[in-house]
């Protein structure tokens, strides 16, 4: 109950703060000024390094989500042999890991973490290494044959040579400090460190549906900023429980939710959805796919004809 109404109480802290939340995010600024000095002393410092396979980077500035992976989907789809990197967090595993390979899944969720399964099972065509050693998840890719990584997450990986792209979220959040006063990682005037910045609208599009969708439904899910999924919900969504980001379900939890909602089915993402395999409980999926634009990938290419 009090790690719920924690994650609740920073998202609203983040993203829609109060007058009182404001008071303390001033309060909390000189250490937010600290965060983006060491930030950019950071990335003055360092030098990428060319690692001998190209490198896209799909990231944002802020802390919580923006649409990373659906957009790493979307890229991805456009090669033939890529390969998705990322830490996958909150997996049980430690070190490197190959989640699949070329279509074929290596291991379970609990050992992936929800996001490399969610992109083990979107993407037939790729590999899915997590690491917490992003080189050495390229060196690996490079072994297996893949033509080009897509770095999760990538943009504060400097010692890296990529491409970077960061895409602004959507709603942006009110409170644009650096971490602890405010919702982001970086200065948002990094912005301009990147080679191509997203906007939902002008270089993409989000395409929404409801996959088995049933006459009343409870929306459960276990993503940052949940709040964003509201434009999308259909009507017949009577209800709605969130829980801390890579929250790990549990069958009798859920089962419990379902029952007292009087809901026919539970409404979660495809993220979500990775860690609901098995449950033998009615789902509906919200599935979300990204349309970019043909600018897009054009940069993506000319980056790659450069090399």
């Amino acid at each position: 109950m009090f790690r719920h109404f924690l994650t609740h109480w920073a998202e609203e802290y983040f993203y829609r703060p109060l007058a009182y939340q404001r008071f303390i995010s001033y309060l909390l600024s000189p250490f937010a000024l600290i965060w983006c000095f060491c930030a950019q002393l950071r990335r003055a410092l360092k030098r990428p390094v060319d690692y001998g396979v190209p490198v896209i980077s799909v990231g944002n500035l802020n802390i919580g989500g923006s649409g990373k992976t659906p957009v790493s989907i979307a890229i991805a789809k456009n090669f033939a042999k890529p390969a998705i990197i990322l830490r996958g967090y909150k997996r049980t595993s430690k070190g490197l890991v190959v989640v699949s390979r070329y279509g074929e899944i290596l291991c379970d969720v609990k050992t992936s973490g929800d996001e490399a399964m969610l992109y083990a099972q979107e993407l037939k065509n790729a590999l899915v290494i997590v690491s917490e050693e992003r080189t050495k998840a390229i060196q690996k890719a490079k072994e297996l044959g893949a033509e080009v990584v897509i770095l999760d997450d990538g943009f504060g990986k400097i010692n890296i040579k990529k491409f970077d792209i960061l895409i602004r979220p959507n709603p942006s959040p009110a409170n644009t400090f650096c971490i602890p006063s405010g919702a982001y990682r970086e200065s948002i005037g990094n912005y301009k460190n990147a080679d191509l910045v997203l906007e939902e609208g002008v270089n993409f599009e989000r395409i929404v549906h409801v996959e088995n969708a049933a006459a009343k439904m409870i929306l459960l899910t276990a993503i940052a900023n949940p709040a964003r999924l509201e434009r999308y919900l259909p009507k017949s969504v009577i209800g709605q429980k969130t829980f801390a980001d890579h929250y790990s379900f549990n069958k009798d939890e859920l089962a419990e939710i379902l029952r007292k909602s009087g809901a026919d089915s539970i409404l979660t993402t495809t993220k979500d959805a990775v860690k609901m395999e098995g449950f033998d409980l009615p789902l509906s999926i919200l599935k979300l796919q990204i349309k970019l634009s043909s600018e897009v990938m054009g940069q993506i290419n000319s980056y790659l004809a450069r090399l």
